[in-house]
């Protein structure tokens, strides 16, 4: 250490002498360990928004604004449009490769598949559960349940009449 230099007056980088630093470090460890204050982070506004406005409404960006049924059938077709370009691709695809495909074959090679899927969503989507039937009487009722059971040429009727 230089003679002239003590440690009162060893200056450090910032320019502070050991007992200023020293001074500033428990002036940052007790701030640092200080509760902060309590200020509001959040804020939530309670007030009824109104029903309606004078505003008209705004479209908003992505899909136009459309009934449950328009999205549900535009999303089928984006589907449908997907699955079939791939399908033409890869034929496509083929006769480049193969060089001597026949376009008809392959039209009934890849359409066919495509055909069959498709016949087989709509039943899918025709078949659904029968309903519950929930029926309350007051009073004499005479019900009939008819049911039919076919095998083949056969048919037999069971017909069944209570009364409740």
């Amino acid at each position: 250490m230089h003679p002239e230099h003590t440690p009162d007056t060893i200056r450090s980088d910032a320019g502070m002498t050991e007992d200023e630093a020293a001074a500033e470090a428990r002036r940052i460890i007790t701030d640092a360990y200080r509760p902060a204050p309590e200020t509001p982070t959040a804020y939530r506004d309670d007030t009824p928004v109104p029903a309606h406005g004078s505003m008209p409404p705004v479209a908003q960006p992505g899909r136009p604004p459309m009934s449950q049924g328009a999205t549900d059938a535009s999303v089928v077709m984006l589907a449908g449009g997907a699955t079939v370009s791939m399908i033409g691709l890869t034929a496509a695809v083929l006769m480049y490769v193969s060089q001597y495909a026949d376009p008809v074959v392959c039209g009934l090679v890849f359409g066919a598949p495509t055909t069959l899927v498709l016949a087989l969503a709509k039943l899918a989507k025709r078949a659904k559960p029968a309903p519950d039937i929930h029926q309350h009487y007051t009073g004499p009722v005479r019900q009939e349940h008819t049911t039919t059971h076919t095998r083949a040429l056969i048919a037999r009727t069971h017909n069944d009449h209570r009364r409740r």
